[in-house]
């Protein structure tokens, strides 16, 4: 069998992550194949567009995609070309795993093991109703959490942690201050909380779990919570494993997906061969559980392991001398 999927290369170091990451899934023979298409500055300078209508239809026609950061220019278009293609899709699930590895830079060595579910599509992130005063002393904006949307998510997190062995679901909220949008989704997740009583289930305010996360990151399984804490969360979440770079993510949707790093594109390091692709290789690994693969996936992400503790060829952010390329070579010869 084979599987296309839709590759978007991205901006700044897309292309050389993305490129690396592909080489290795090749090297795996998965039976991947690749329609590739443009988003971002790359498609703005092609197609007069941040988000062509041709990559839409890709996405749409495959239901997968792995894509690479991308640049949205102030100004121009879309507030986000993410959170653009989160509505597009309606992909409601932002998955965020924060795993420790060996021999990085970890205030937490091999201490953490969590994984952050957000509600991807509602909630103060999304930025609707946004208004300023003529006098622009006074800006305002709407924040939407339906019990639909909560829901969801909530099962969500549920049936995740049922798929893969995971013992608590800690729900993440301001209900104390937010009474009716945090109170709702809060309320929803009780309810759905006493579907699953073999999985257990704690609340907890987010400023507190924000503490409790820095403090004792152990006692934490699966978070769930709304879109602009899961934000949050899920960035402070990747600091405590050595920070974004060995950060990936999923964006799940009922008719669609789309897995990616979650760094930005690092204009700055763009074309030198230093970047890390760690991200967008277990990015592409949630793509290969999704897909149905697990034994693969586990196979990559033990190849990414094991090129970690020896050390050879690592990117300059973990410390070694080897650049893209060579880290994407050794991860291969361990697969």
């Amino acid at each position: 069998m084979t599987q296309t999927i839709t590759v978007i290369r991205g901006d700044g170091i897309g292309p050389e992550i993305m490129d690396a990451t592909l080489r290795v899934l090749d090297s795996m023979s998965l039976g991947l194949q690749y329609e590739f298409a443009d988003a971002g500055l790359v498609a703005l300078e092609k197609h007069g567009e941040l988000l062509p209508q041709s990559t839409l239809d890709s996405i749409r026609t495959n239901r997968i995609a792995l894509k690479s950061p991308l640049t949205t220019p102030v100004g121009e278009g879309f507030s986000s070309i993410n959170v653009e293609l989160r509505k597009r899709f309606d992909l409601y699930a932002n998955v965020r795993p924060a795993k420790s590895f060996p021999n990085t830079k970890s205030r937490f060595p091999m201490g953490v093991d969590l994984i952050t579910v957000r509600e991807n599509t509602e909630g103060a992130y999304i930025g609707e109703g946004q208004s300023l005063s003529e006098d622009g002393e006074t800006a305002l904006l709407q924040q939407r959490v339906t019990r639909r949307g909560s829901e969801r998510i909530v099962r969500y997190a549920f049936e995740l942690a049922r798929r893969v062995g995971r013992k608590k679901v800690t729900v993440v909220h301001k209900a104390n201050i937010l009474k009716s949008t945090s109170g709702l989704f809060l309320r929803t997740a009780r309810t759905v909380a006493q579907e699953y009583p073999d999985i257990e289930c704690n609340e907890m305010i987010v400023d507190n779990c924000c503490m409790q996360l820095v403090m004792k990151p152990e006692q934490f399984d699966i978070l769930v919570t709304t879109n602009l804490f899961g934000d949050i969360l899920s960035d402070l979440c990747a600091g405590l494993v050595g920070g974004l770079g060995l950060a990936p993510g999923a964006n799940i949707g009922t008719d669609a997906a789309i897995f990616e790093a979650v760094h930005g594109t690092a204009p700055d390091i763009a074309g030198q061969g230093k970047a890390n692709p760690c991200a967008l290789l277990l990015g592409a690994a949630q793509m290969l559980d999704h897909l149905a693969m697990p034994e693969q996936a586990e196979r990559l992400r033990a190849a990414i392991i094991a090129t970690l503790e020896a050390r050879d060829s690592l990117t300059p952010d973990l410390g070694g001398d080897g650049n893209t390329s060579s880290f994407a070579d050794a991860i291969m010869r361990r697969l």
